[in-house]
């Protein structure tokens, strides 16, 4: 994992709450198939600490510490993606992750489709700790040059 850059440019979002009311129903409205696969992990990424927030923002669920969010679940029409907004730090020696940008990546599931639960939550794991290092470098006050 590449520790944490001091930055101001942390990615941060206005309502985070510690249980937000939209979630559950977003995820009831799913379909079953793909609900049942996806709840589980965003149940997972809600209980990684004390400190974790969640909010409901670009369509699905996300999960913050404080207001700097760090994993999402979303469901589309035949997959669900288990996100992580510095998931190009993360390390992934099982190479679940998925995706080409600069900071993001996902795992893709699908139904009926194997796939290795320990190291999807081994990366929610280092997506937790990740992002409250980042939170805590970016609290530090930077001396003047």
């Amino acid at each position: 994992m590449v520790p944490p850059r001091p930055t101001s440019a942390l990615l941060r979002f206005s309502g985070a709450a510690d249980c937000d009311p939209r979630i559950d129903p977003w995820f009831d409205a799913r379909p079953p198939a793909l609900m049942t696969l996806a709840y589980p992990w965003f149940e997972r990424l809600r209980r990684c600490g004390p400190d974790v927030r969640e909010l409901f923002h670009d369509g699905c669920p996300v999960v913050c510490v404080d207001d700097a969010p760090f994993g999402y679940v979303n469901v589309f029409s035949a997959h669900v993606n288990v996100g992580f907004f510095h998931g190009a730090q993360l390390p992934d020696p099982a190479r679940l992750l998925q995706g080409s940008g600069r900071h993001m990546r996902h795992v893709k599931l699908m139904p009926d489709a194997v796939f290795d639960a320990a190291a999807l939550t081994a990366l929610i794991e280092a997506a937790y700790r990740d992002i409250q290092a980042r939170v805590h470098v970016d609290a530090v006050p930077r001396r003047a040059s």
